[in-house]
């Protein structure tokens, strides 16, 4: 059934919010909820004495060790089967950039073995422990994304569009069937916010800004994920337990800030974004996810109000709360080793990646003296049992000789969930403009595909793509996928068209017309936070090869490929027809299906998809009407010919990015580069060549991809220091909290009697660094890493940086520098200092 959202309601949502008393009731630092605001949810699972029986059975023979165990999670990264052996942990969970064996990438064959290995471990009841099955959780987001070959859906905001709750259900099943082919039981999945502000870089996590299409649509993926409750198929070995996140108001922060605070009263978080929730309990969704962020200060793990009072008796969730990665170090009186505040408070399992081993200490002896109440713990414990119980995990086996794993060749990426995944790209497919209906495409044209886009599945695909960032790929690590490029050309070939694949636009043959694919690069969580909704600032390189192409008298076709709606209003003017296109995944080809119509000029496949979030009119967030509101979309019935619109973005002065810092030898908007002496007086260093007062430290330029777009440092005394500063300081302390680091392109060409360092100053004797070293063998052009939390525990003040980059060193050292940045992956990553 399809279901069209045109405009906001006026009845449920709208009595929702005027219906009961605005309550932020605050004491003894948690959140108190007003019961009767919040709506009740059904739980469907009748209750089942035999399955009592056997859950309290088992914790009969479960020492406090083991319970305590079942409420801890640990990822891949920080944990080994024989740890497991000795801990046996209720979980473990695949990070996004967590793979077996620390490889980059992870084939079918080594989850199913890492899965056997931890199965095995925690099946030892050697020493007197209970033989009891992990889950084994992943964030499989559109798909079985951490899997080399799987099946890459549509990003969730893209799905939005296609108002179509039984393909979210089709898709939920697809991805369950492969999530349990490769080891899986638990997909972390689906997300629920209802994003407000699509600054925050994890709106395309969201399926809508409009509460009725995410409440539409909870229901159908988490029965697509698990089954439909009462049938022989919920929860088979067909099946995965279902989380859904992140409980509550992720998608209601302040300014769209990726673990911020929303500041809302208590009818807008219930009726806008707790909305997908009762329809997940309604479906039997096995596990919640509690957000980082707050309500109005209070961290959700630290809410017992809503977590307990609202979540659990309210809305009747009989299920498991699981916190997010290290999340419970954020509720004050915390830290990421212990937390008895978050188990009292209502959670059941701590996401403890890389602090597992002091939270199991610290939780145990708070169990042993009472801070966490004995009778909180068999709660949590009889809950996670009862999931484990009705997945039927105690009898089936170990991962690998489960029926779909032992089938998984035919069951990951299958022909069947490739064209699942193609329909979704063309169910997604947004029109928003077609002059003169230049669409749909004669594939007999000479047809040119440009733009950074055109052959690029890592952008098409975008963040959560087999590693945690979604960059650093290229089309080789998508094995059985297709390109937009690649979709055109093949259609139009068939066809008896011709077509030329050219990123830069420089074709052979002069083309009938373009089609220019373009967007964002790929981001995940808070690195794709922005503060306004520029597309590239600074950057117009895909206008000016619209302009560039039109100009030669090609019409052109836009396909804008984003998370979210930004302003583009220049390029949708430049361009004769606009398609947002979201993130379509693995199926290019989903796009040249609705892009080009047959041979004998009809059309298989019109566009469908209607906006799930408004698409705005400036890059000013939350300013004015949007350009085009929720529910518009054209189809090519439609012949409607859009006036230009304005192009004064609505944003004055410099836009500064937090992460990115040095580009081609040169400081990136905001920031300016300076070297300074022994003496501490610095010198701008804005064109080479450049040297510091005492002349210990001279900078050239050199050429590196392109001329000049690097720059040699030769240090003849010192110590000095090339160092970047910051125009306002920068908060970079959720950054640190992760895997991110601080990525350089250099080259060390010659090492001094003393070591070179990189670090990050934070104002007057503030300051973290780590040790560069030259690594062996030949000087070459590498991607050296520091992690952020390294930098921290050097002493950097994370909160407060005002130099994002500083490179020291002395006499005889000389290096090359291009490029500076924050990143998750890097050639080499430096040790932290001990």
């Amino acid at each position: 059934m399809i279901v069209r959202h045109r405009q906001l309601p006026r009845t449920l949502l709208a009595a929702l919010l005027a219906c009961a008393p605005v309550g932020i009731a605050l004491g003894d630092g948690a959140a108190t909820v007003h019961p009767a605001l919040w709506p009740q949810a059904h739980w469907p699972l009748p209750p089942d004495p035999a399955l009592e029986q056997r859950v309290q059975a088992l914790m009969a023979e479960m020492s406090v060790q083991d319970k305590v165990g079942q409420l801890i999670q640990a990822d891949i990264g920080s944990i080994t089967p024989a740890d497991m052996r000795t801990y046996h942990l209720g979980s473990i969970l695949a990070g996004g950039n967590s793979k077996p064996g620390g490889g980059r990438f992870a084939t079918v064959a080594q989850w199913k073995a890492l899965a056997d290995a931890f199965y095995r471990a925690a099946m030892d009841a050697a020493g007197g422990h209970a033989a009891i099955p992990p889950l084994f959780g992943i964030d499989a987001v559109h798909g079985d994304n951490g899997t080399l070959g799987a099946t890459l859906f549509p990003q969730n905001s893209a799905l939005g569009n296609a108002h179509d709750p039984g393909l979210v259900r089709e898709i939920g099943a697809a991805t369950a069937a492969e999530v349990r082919a490769t080891g899986f039981n638990w997909s972390f999945a689906p997300t629920l916010a209802v994003p407000q502000d699509v600054r925050w870089g994890r709106a395309y996590e969201g399926y809508s800004q409009d509460p009725r299409v995410v409440a539409s649509y909870a229901g159908a993926v988490v029965e697509g994920l698990q089954g439909k409750p009462g049938t022989r198929d919920f929860l088979d070995d067909a099946h995965v337990a279902a989380s859904a996140k992140h409980f509550l108001a992720d998608g209601g922060t302040k300014d769209g800030r990726d673990q911020g605070d929303a500041e809302i009263d208590e009818r807008t978080l219930v009726a806008v974004h707790a909305a997908g929730y009762p329809p997940a309990i309604d479906a039997g969704v096995q596990t919640v996810m509690a957000s980082f962020s707050s309500w109005n200060g209070v961290k959700m793990l630290g809410s017992k109000g809503l977590l307990t009072d609202a979540l659990k008796r309210r809305m009747d969730f009989q299920g498991f709360i699981v916190g997010d990665w290290n999340a419970h170090g954020q509720v004050p009186g915390c830290s990421n080793e212990d937390c008895p505040a978050a188990y009292n408070n209502g959670a059941d399992m701590l996401m403890a990646p890389d602090s597992w081993r002091g939270l199991y200490a610290h939780t145990l002896a708070e169990v042993k003296s009472g801070v966490i109440p004995m009778a909180r713990v068999d709660d949590a414990v009889a809950r996670i049992l009862r999931v484990k119980f009705r997945m039927g995990l105690f009898s089936a086996g170990a991962p690998s000789t489960q029926p779909l794993a032992r089938d998984s060749g035919r069951i990951v990426g299958s022909a069947a969930h490739r064209a699942l995944a193609r329909r979704a790209v063309r169910e997604s497919l947004v029109l928003l403009k077609n002059d003169r209906n230049l669409l749909p495409l004669d594939p007999r044209q000479r047809i040119l595909v440009a733009g950074e886009g055109a052959d690029d599945i890592s952008q098409q695909s975008g963040g959560w793509t087999l590693t945690w960032q979604g960059t650093g790929l290229t089309n080789a690590d998508f094995p059985g996928a297709q390109s937009i490029g690649a979709g055109i050309a093949g259609q139009v070939k068939a066809a008896g068209g011709e077509a030329e694949i050219a990123p830069d636009g420089r074709y052979r043959h002069k083309p009938d017309v373009a089609v220019v694919v373009f967007g964002e690069s790929p981001y995940a969580e808070f690195q794709g936070d922005i503060p306004n909704l520029l597309f590239h600032p600074g950057d117009d390189h895909d206008l000016d090869l619209i302009r560039h192409l039109r100009a030669q008298g090609i019409p052109v076709v836009a396909v804008f490929l984003c998370g979210r709606p930004l302003w583009v209003n220049r390029e949708i003017n430049a361009a004769n027809a606009f398609v947002a296109a979201w993130l379509p995944g693995s199926e290019g080809g989903g796009v040249a299906d609705v892009l080009l119509r047959k041979r004998d000029g009809q059309v298989d496949f019109d566009f469908h998809g209607k906006l799930a979030f408004a698409w705005p009119a400036t890059a000013a967030a939350g300013q004015g009407k949007p350009q085009f509101p929720l529910g518009y979309g054209l189809t090519y019935a439609d012949h409607v010919v859009l006036p230009k619109l304005p192009e004064q973005s609505g944003i004055s002065g410099h836009v500064v990015r937090v992460d990115d810092y040095l580009e081609k030898g040169k400081a990136v908007s905001g920031y300016t580069l300076s070297l300074a002496g022994a003496d501490g007086r610095r010198v701008a260093a804005v064109a080479t060549p450049a040297a510091t007062a005492d002349g210990d430290l001279r900078m050239t330029a050199l050429d590196y991809k392109a001329q000049e777009d690097a720059r040699r440092l030769a240090w003849s005394g010192g110590p000095a220091a090339l160092t970047l500063a910051s125009a306002t300081p920068l908060d970079l302390s959720r950054q640190a909290n992760g895997d991110v680091m601080l990525v350089a392109t250099l080259r060390m060409e010659a090492q001094g009697a003393q070591p070179a360092w990189i670090g990050m100053g934070c104002g007057h004797d503030c300051r973290g660094r780590v040790a560069l070293d030259r690594p062996p063998g030949q000087a070459r052009w590498q991607r050296v890493g520091i992690p952020l939390k390294c930098l921290r525990a050097a002493g950097a003040d994370m909160h407060h940086i005002t130099e994002p980059f500083v490179l020291e060193a002395g006499k005889g050292t000389r290096l090359a520098v291009s490029g500076v940045a924050l990143g998750t992956t890097a050639d080499r990553v430096l040790e932290c200092p001990h």
